[in-house]
């Protein structure tokens, strides 16, 4: 049996092969082994903080504003120091992880590297 490559969405390890194209069942997405070839050759998405300065994974940055977190009467004071578990595609670039109020999305207009 060969191998086939997880899923590029989602990093799902259950995807199958419907004649040409390669299906992931949990996220619904398609995609042909052809395309997957030539994505991974892509250059990966820059993030940038407030600075202008570049953003990796492992970073530590600083909240530069106070963020109100939706659905919760808490906020995220200035001066906060996080650490990017990983960067991301979407509204939100960074997910982490803040102390005393648990996993979040932040975007990265709102951070400077520390």
């Amino acid at each position: 049996m060969t191998q086939l490559p997880p899923c590029p969405k989602c990093n799902s390890l259950y995807t199958y092969q419907d004649q040409s194209l390669l299906i992931c069942p949990e996220c619904a997405h398609e995609w042909s082994p052809q395309a997957q070839a030539s994505d991974d050759t892509e250059i990966a998405k820059q993030v940038r903080d407030a600075n202008g300065n570049l953003l990796a994974d492992g970073d530590f940055v600083t909240v530069i504003k106070d963020l109100k977190i939706k659905g919760s009467s808490s906020v995220v004071k200035v001066g906060t120091k996080v650490k990017i578990l990983r960067l991301v595609d979407g509204d939100h670039d960074i997910d982490c992880r803040i102390e005393g109020i648990g996993p979040m999305m932040l975007k990265s207009e709102f951070v400077k590297k520390a």
